[in-house]
């Protein structure tokens, strides 16, 4: 290997720890507060605004997990629609 290859794959494999360190910071933060809506459901008593509390604690719920899901895929699969082929045949191009 060169020493441009080795630079290169540096880079990247300091990336990639990056992304893995943020996404387990997400995930982290992802459980406490579902843990602490899951308790609020629990302790919620009748009230005048129950409806509202509860649509919104689990819209947040539903929401925050299908970004934590995307999270992770994008983290440990790749990306949707830019995958690091399409970034590198780009990279070349320009």
């Amino acid at each position: 290997m060169t020493k441009f290859n080795e630079q290169d794959s540096l880079i990247r494999a300091k990336k990639k720890v990056r992304q893995i360190q943020i996404f387990y910071l997400h995930l982290v933060g992802y459980l406490i507060v579902v843990s602490l809506i899951l308790y609020n459901f629990y302790i919620m008593n009748d009230g005048p605004h129950i409806e509202a509390v509860i649509w919104i604690n689990s819209s947040t719920i539903v929401g925050w997990t299908i970004f934590i899901i995307i999270h992770w895929w994008r983290t440990f699969k790749g990306g949707f629609l830019f995958k690091k082929e399409w970034e590198d045949r780009k990279i070349e191009e320009y």
